[in-house]
């Protein structure tokens, strides 16, 4: 039998000794509050990278070739802390093993783990925050791991820097840092404020990543979808400066709640994933490839 592998990757670019990058799943969703369904996100996200391309035209890479591990989907859910317990010792685990490790949520409770992990692992990590909501709470409904509270440990322990940021209680106002958060309908006027957020970041750098950050027009399958979201090239363009600028020690992406008549959704997060990937290997990958071209082409017209 054929083990799965992301993306359908070939087995020899998918083993854990030889791959650069982890992947994990976490199929959660035990305190979302409005709409159901982010456990189906990673299922639906494989599902979808495996129609993609895998040659990325931007960076002139194929960067699954770097391997990507598929790592055993953490299915914890007896609680919302125990769920982020495990996610916090199993994603220290694969940090331990020198790896580039991402996860794919489920919803956005689980980053409070993936934050812990980083944070402990890595000395003066920034947080970088993509999300429609502060998602600052100390706790919620009764609980501290709550996906209210995604990052409320992050702005007591890191550099937390919060981007595209259109919805919030409140009482988060007396833990946000208004210094450090860039709100969806200031960024809509003002072209300098990727340069401000970057100049913020320390040297190592952690990105969770909401898909609700994204506009509904392009991403409606998430749980809370707000109107007046970031759009593809910018959030890309973004994505790329911070890679290039920063040491990115890995990333999440959360909030992907399927829905049978749209998969264009799916499709998205899959390739925002991807491209997340290539932009973080792009310069360990391409010159590969350029040799592949020149080969292939006879022509040096890329990448000289």
């Amino acid at each position: 039998m054929k083990t799965k592998t992301y993306a359908g990757i070939p087995e020899k670019y998918a083993k854990l000794e030889q791959s650069k990058i982890v992947l994990i799943p976490v199929p959660y969703d035990g305190t979302s509050t409005w709409l159901k369904g982010a456990d189906k996100g990673p299922e639906a996200f494989l599902k979808a990278s495996e129609n993609m391309e895998l040659y990325d035209i931007e960076t002139n890479s194929e960067v699954y070739k770097e391997g990507v591990f598929l790592a055993d989907a953490i299915n914890e859910n007896r609680s919302p802390e125990k769920m982020v317990e495990a996610v916090h010792q199993i994603t220290k685990s694969f940090i331990k093993k020198n790896k580039f490790v991402t996860i794919f949520g489920g919803e956005h409770s689980i980053s409070i783990g993936t934050i812990r992990a980083f944070n402990e692992a890595f000395d003066n990590l920034t947080v970088l925050h993509i999300d429609a909501h502060a998602d600052l709470r100390k706790s919620y409904e009764g609980s501290t791991c709550n996906h209210a509270c995604a990052v409320y440990e992050a702005s007591q322990i890191t550099n937390l820097i919060q981007v595209g940021i259109r919805s919030m209680d409140v009482h988060e106002k007396t833990v946000m840092d208004y210094d450090k958060t860039y709100f969806a309908h200031e960024m809509a006027f003002d072209s300098t404020w990727m340069d401000s957020a970057i100049e913020q970041m320390t040297e190592n750098v952690f990105i969770t990543f909401d898909l609700d950050a994204l506009d509904p027009s392009l991403l409606p399958s998430t749980g809370t979808p707000e109107p007046g979201g970031l759009f593809w090239y910018e959030t890309l363009d973004f994505l790329k400066q911070v890679f290039k600028e920063k040491n990115v020690v890995g990333f999440d992406i959360v909030e992907l709640c399927p829905n049978e008549n749209d998969k264009s959704s799916d499709f998205l997060a899959a390739k925002l994933y991807y491209k997340m990937l290539s932009y973080k290997f792009k310069n360990e990958v391409n010159n590969e490839v350029y040799e592949d071209f020149k080969r292939l082409n006879n022509s040096k017209k890329y990448y000289e």
